[in-house]
């Protein structure tokens, strides 16, 4: 009989509230996904998502953007703070600046973005902005992306993507409301099909592969 796979440890880079956060404990907790959160690190002093971490015992650290003007000083931060944890994925939920791979996590780590990459993505679409974005363009469908990154905003080898239909009357707001709920479905999903050893990315491009069978 195969041996069980050790939990995925994660360490989840963010700026803000920490919902997505918080929706990937709760999964982690009901033991739908096969991981642990090790770290929670922000680029924002006054993160919620740092309240968050502390409440459920994970080392909550800031390494305010702000403080470090330069992206190559600021990603030296951060790579220092994830060093001791031993981080097998970073997961970029809500984290609004361009975290560098070095090489040392190149295909380990996934960002989330409120729309079907390569649309509405790149440098400045974030937040509202996407939504405020997609409205005025008037296309019918948006959605939400789970990728692996590389040096490039919102760029890199596509996991798993959702559509959601634009409905006459949207605002932003309630165009944020439906795609949100679909992140809330595709980042516990990723991750745990990254911790079962389900995704391959060869050529750019990821696999996924067939879940192992039981056996007795």
């Amino acid at each position: 009989m195969t041996p069980p796979r050790p939990p995925l440890r994660v360490a989840v880079l963010l700026s803000g509230n920490g919902t997505s956060l918080e929706n990937l404990l709760k999964h982690i907790e009901s033991g739908d996904v096969p991981g642990e959160v090790v770290a929670v690190i922000s680029s924002k002093a006054n993160a919620y998502g740092l309240e968050r971490a502390r409440a459920h015992g994970i080392p909550a650290i800031a390494i305010p953007r702000k403080e470090h003007p330069d992206p190559d000083a600021f990603n030296d931060a951060l790579h220092a703070a994830l060093e001791p944890y031993e981080a097998d994925l970073v997961a970029l939920l809500g984290f609004l600046s361009l975290f560098q791979l070095r090489g040392r996590y190149d295909g380990r780590v996934i960002n989330v973005h409120p729309a079907l990459i390569p649309a509405f993505s790149g440098t400045g679409f974030y937040g509202q902005r996407v939504y405020e974005a997609v409205l005025e363009a008037g296309v019918k469908l948006t959605g939400a992306t789970v990728h692996f990154t590389d040096d490039e905003y919102d760029h890199g080898p596509i996991l798993l993507q959702e559509a959601v239909a634009v409905e006459a009357g949207d605002t932003p707001d309630s165009l944020a409301a439906r795609v949100t709920a679909v992140e809330r479905r595709l980042v516990p999903e990723a991750i745990r099909l990254i911790a079962e050893g389900r995704v391959e990315i060869k050529d750019g491009r990821t696999r996924l592969l067939p879940a192992p069978l039981n056996s007795n």
